[in-house]
């Protein structure tokens, strides 16, 4: 990566990941993480970006169109909300780093009511590389906001994860056919 460009590691939270998350999406999301902590290494080391747009509710928000969707989840100040496995480490070291920054998210894109095109901007950043989870669902929507923004669009293949296979694939081809998207697997 180059100082041009970011990685966003999107809701990798227990709720998300872990086998007793209220929304998880099981073992695919598991396995990613050792991707995930590599990719946020790397980036560092390239004195790039590592951003951490995370999902966050109240329980039983009667305005939040997701109350009807899904069960509570990522509600803040629980353990569901907190980074899965290895992440959650990884960003107390690196909270104060100024290339390392976490920000709250309440709809599925990374940028829906959010500061993050206006920050990217600051910082010149035009490519974004994205990891984390759901892939057809929260990646996907920062994905098609982030494509009408004008950046250009890195999906990590072995850093996303959602519930099923269908919907996995599903969501790379579309990154890739209607997106533009360069799909890595590495």
């Amino acid at each position: 990566m180059a100082i041009n460009e970011a990685l966003l590691i999107i809701d990798y939270t227990n709720d998300f990941v872990d086998e007793k998350g209220a929304l998880t999406c099981g073992e695919p999301g598991q396995l990613i993480e050792p991707a995930i902590i590599h990719y946020a290494n790397e980036a560092l080391k390239d004195d790039s970006w590592v951003l951490l747009p995370t999902d966050v509710h109240v329980p039983n928000d009667p305005y939040h169109p997701e109350t009807k969707l899904f069960p509570p989840h990522n509600v803040r100040g629980t353990w569901g909300r907190k980074y899965y496995g290895e992440l959650e480490g990884w960003y107390n070291e690196q909270e104060s780093n100024p290339h390392v920054w976490a920000f709250d998210k309440t709809r599925y894109s990374s940028f829906a009511g959010t500061d993050l095109d206006i920050r990217l901007r600051e910082r010149h950043i035009d490519t974004l590389h994205l990891v984390g989870v759901c892939t057809d669902i929260c990646v996907l929507h920062t994905a098609v906001d982030a494509y009408n923004l004008g950046y250009n669009l890195v999906i990590h293949k072995n850093g996303v994860a959602t519930f099923t296979e269908h919907g996995q694939e599903w969501a790379l081809d579309h990154f890739k056919n209607s997106l533009g998207a360069k799909i890595v697997t590495n």
